[in-house]
């Protein structure tokens, strides 16, 4: 399915730095992250991806997120954006921030 461009220009993805990360009790593979993308407050964002990373493999790591997604609740937490991440074999591989030396990218930036 093709899409226009203006379509692509709705979607508001940005560049998020995880603050923090926790698993959910009684859950299988949900985390909570606090997440800076920018804004005055952290967005808590709920994932499926605890079979595949670790609370401290995600903290302070800059990652991809669409934060204009209608918030969703999850477990009985809101979930306010969508980590991005290519699937391979049905295994997520999340988008990450290349920063070059002495070229940072802070929480917020925007993804065209």
């Amino acid at each position: 399915m093709e899409i226009d461009y203006k379509d692509f220009m709705r979607l508001d993805i940005r560049v998020g730095l995880v603050k923090s990360c926790e698993a959910i009790p009684k859950s299988r593979n949900l985390f909570k992250l606090m997440v800076d993308c920018g804004e005055e407050e952290l967005r808590q964002i709920i994932s499926g991806i605890s079979q595949f990373y670790t609370p401290e493999e995600l903290i302070n790591q800059k990652i991809v997120i669409l934060i204009n997604l209608k918030p969703r609740k999850i477990m009985g937490l809101i979930s306010q954006g969508m980590l991005l991440a290519a699937d391979v074999n049905n295994q997520p591989f999340l988008l990450k921030i290349d920063e070059k030396k002495g070229k940072m990218v802070p929480p917020g930036s925007k993804i065209k």
